[in-house]
């Protein structure tokens, strides 16, 4: 019978029918379905079976399709539940796509049959017997299970039915086995199943010895590893040590790029030879691995320009910080330096004073000033030298210093260096970190700073070093040699106020995401938070009152629907609640006993008046107020001057014998120390023995000696703001303060008069009504 020559096509996917061979399918899709229905009814159940190129289309076009496949006669056909059918054919011939006549609803093709030949028939017989010996030695290895083909092949079939008979069996992939549909020179046929039949042994071959090596490597406890293992092994198999010479590779190219030292990259070329020939499972394979990519991430030569533009530096100094002269007129100098002898001057700043000034943020803003990149590197709790030099590579988990690490993490060789709260250091049994500070803080050592995971010199030169401290005295003498010293004092309250104008309000409205004109403060309300919610040197609480103001102000915005919120004297307590702080007010009215002093705290300075009386008793001093010894030495100072100098002051001496006296600080829970309330301690005691009244609105500081001489004292300037805010119209300091007057605001000078004293008699005279 002749078959058609154009034939309806089933379309298959994830497989390949061969010629003389039995192929069942599930046939499911509609365009297969009614292609079978087809063949049945006009086309004798002859078929045309195609393969689709990409199995995840549902519904191919023609381009989805190869132009090979093969003739097929339906065998037999199963209905299932489903109303697919389970499809048995019979597969004839190879056959070419000519020309598709109908695509839907099913597909109808023109082929033609595609005759076998065969190149070199000599070769014919020995290739046969190749293919048969593989078969013989290796069936289990290379085909499916459950198959007859070795039992067929004693039944003696043609070569062109071996050939297609072995492949359909063989384990491979169904684009492999597509091939042999393409191909019609039977001798290209069988080498090519030769070289499947080769791949997949040596497949097999593999695969056995990677379970050979997992078995080698686990013992019969930890079998729960196996598929672990063998993962591994595979990945070593398909690659990884390619990998790790492609990486060496790179690394060998980054360390000739980083232009480092002679013996830095002899160092780092040796270890690099010692990471290659280290097995990539041993721990030090890690450990070397860790270590050449921080070399290659340390910058060596890179740096960045300088902004020498001595005007846009201070404009940019001014924009950042208000106030703070002395600081900005040094980085000046410093750029100046830098300009003048085209070299990095070698200096180490040391930015000291209370809490909360800005010593931090004035860091950043010399970086953006002079365009360095800026790096911070807090100190406090440090207690261990390997914090700053790094530990050995010898010990496990070891790593570079903070100084190292913060190079790596600048990328540039001269950033600005922050190193915060240096004043914070502490030692005990694993060193002491101040002292490897001293070679990372000497111009003279840090060109070749030794960091011990490092192991080689390392050049900081070019680093800008700024450090800060809130407290001189814990620096050690040998490092405060190293810096140049430039004190922060406390911001005065016209200072806080220009602050919180120009910068805090802006920027926690910015926080906020509230715009300028929703939300408003008065001069006033600025000063009363200043004077009444908060006590302190700088403006960190400042910060957080107007923060809590702006936060307040949104809910109010939100929930009532204003379209602005003012901020006044009259409503703030609305939003803050009581005032928390009263500073002392000078007396309304003379007293008799009472003087005022005025003391410097870590929050700026303030008023301290203290309280003398006396009653009968043994001659004894009773001091209270939480006084530290230095200030108790101070009132038995002043005390004993008195005595000494009864008849001089017009003092009875029986007045000593037969009175104790009691010498009291307001404000007992509040820890009070230091020299310089000495004449103030002594003006209270002939106070309160002579009857005199001690003026309302003077206030004094300064030590007392024995013999009533009048020492200098620190503080000046927060301690005339202090008087200046309280209300005095006086004070009285030590001669030798005169020099200091310079940094008394302009503003507290014009209010404020301000007599130098050289000893206690120079005080009386000024004091006492």
């Amino acid at each position: 019978m002749d078959i058609a020559k154009s034939l309806p096509a089933v379309i298959v996917r994830g497989t390949t029918p061969l010629p003389h061979t039995d192929f069942r399918i599930e046939v499911g899709r509609k365009i297969s379905l009614k292609a079978v229905e087809e063949s049945e009814k006009g086309f004798a159940q002859y078929v045309v079976i195609l393969i689709q190129k990409n199995p995840m289309i549902e519904e191919p076009t023609v381009q989805d399709l190869e132009t090979h496949g093969v003739l097929a006669k339906i065998a037999m056909k199963i209905k299932l539940p489903n109303d697919s059918y389970k499809v048995k054919f019979n597969v004839l011939k190879r056959i070419r796509a000519n020309e598709f006549f109908l695509t839907k609803p099913y597909f109808v093709v023109d082929y033609e049959e595609i005759e076998t030949t065969m190149s070199v028939p000599d070769e014919e017989l020995t290739l046969v017997k190749m293919v048969v010996n593989e078969i013989a030695n290796n069936d289990q290895t290379i085909l499916q299970p459950s198959n007859n083909v070795m039992q067929k092949i004693q039944q003696g079939i043609p070569t062109e039915k071996l050939v297609d008979l072995v492949v359909a069996n063989l384990k491979s992939t169904p684009q492999s086995k597509y091939r042999y549909l393409v191909e019609s020179d039977l001798t290209k046929r069988l080498k090519m199943l030769l070289e499947d039949i080769a791949k997949q042994k040596m497949i097999v071959d593999l695969e056995q010895k990677i379970n050979d090596e997992i078995k080698r490597s686990i013992d019969e406890n930890q079998k729960e590893y196996y598929l672990r293992e063998k993962m591994r092994a595979i990945q070593n198999e398909l690659g990884d040590k390619a990998k790790k010479e492609d990486e060496i590779d790179e690394l060998r190219t980054k360390i000739l790029a980083c232009k480092m030292p002679k013996s830095m990259e002899e160092k780092a070329l040796q270890e690099l030879s010692r990471y290659q020939s280290t097995p990539a499972a041993m721990a030090e394979s890690t450990i070397i691995k860790t270590y050449l990519d921080l070399l290659v991430e340390l910058p060596w030569r890179k740096s960045s320009r300088d902004n020498t533009d001595l005007k846009k530096v201070q404009k940019k100094l001014d924009e950042n910080h208000y106030a703070l002269e002395k600081v900005k007129e040094r980085i000046i100098e410093y750029l100046a330096v830098k300009v003048m002898t085209k070299r990095n001057p070698q200096t180490i700043l040391c930015l000291a004073g209370p809490p909360g000034v800005g010593k931090t943020s004035l860091g950043v803003s010399i970086a953006e000033a002079l365009n360095r990149k800026f790096v911070k590197q807090s100190l406090g709790g440090v207690r261990d030298e390997s914090e700053i030099r790094g530990h050995r590579r010898t010990y496990v988990g070891a790593m570079p210093g903070r100084i190292i690490k913060g190079m790596k993490d600048a990328k540039t060789i001269n950033p600005v260096f922050l190193l915060d709260e240096i004043d914070k250091m502490s030692s005990d049994y694993k060193g002491d970190p101040a002292s490897a500070m001293l070679e990372v803080l000497d111009p003279e050592q840090n060109a070749r700073f030794s960091d011990h995971y490092l192991e080689e010199p390392y050049d900081l030169s070019q680093v800008l070093f700024i450090t800060t401290a809130n407290y001189l005295e814990n620096v050690p003498a040998p490092l405060r040699d190293r810096m140049e010293i430039v004190e922060l004092s406390s911001y005065t309250e016209q200072e806080k106020f220009q602050i919180a104008r120009r910068h805090l309000i802006a920027k926690q409205l910015k926080a906020h995401g509230i715009k300028d004109d929703a939300f408003e403060m008065t001069d006033e309300s600025i000063y009363l938070i200043i004077q009444h919610y908060t006590r302190e040197a700088g403006v960190r609480e400042l910060n957080r009152y107007i923060g809590a103001l702006i936060r307040k102000a949104i809910k109010e915005i939100l929930l009532t629907k204003k379209k602005k919120i003012t901020i006044d004297k009259d409503n703030i307590e609305t939003y803050l609640g009581k005032k928390r702080f009263d500073h002392n007010i000078a007396d309304e009215k003379e007293q008799i006993g009472v003087a005022t002093g005025l003391a410097y705290t870590a929050f700026g300075g303030d008023t301290l008046p203290v309280e003398v009386t006396y009653y009968k008793g043994s001659g004894k001093l009773v001091l209270t107020g939480k006084l530290g010894d230095v200030m108790k030495e101070s009132a038995q100072t002043a005390l004993s001057f008195v005595k000494a100098n009864a008849t001089s002051l017009e003092l009875d001496p029986d007045l000593f014998n037969d009175n104790d006296f009691h010498v009291h600080v307001p404000e007992g829970a509040v820890p009070k120390d230091g020299p310089s309330a000495g004449i103030t301690i002594a003006t209270a005691i002939v106070s309160a023995l002579t009857k005199k009244y001690v003026k309302k609105d003077v206030g004094m500081t300064g030590e007392i000696t024995l013999r009533g001489y009048v020492l200098p004292i620190g503080g000046l300037k927060e301690k005339a703001i202090a008087a200046h805010r309280s209300g005095l119209k006086t004070i009285l300091i030590p001669k030798s303060n005169e020099k200091d007057i310079d940094d008394i605001p302009e503003e507290v000078q014009k209010e404020l008069t301000i007599i130098p004293v050289e000893n206690v008699t120079d005080v009386f005279r000024n004091a006492f009504k």
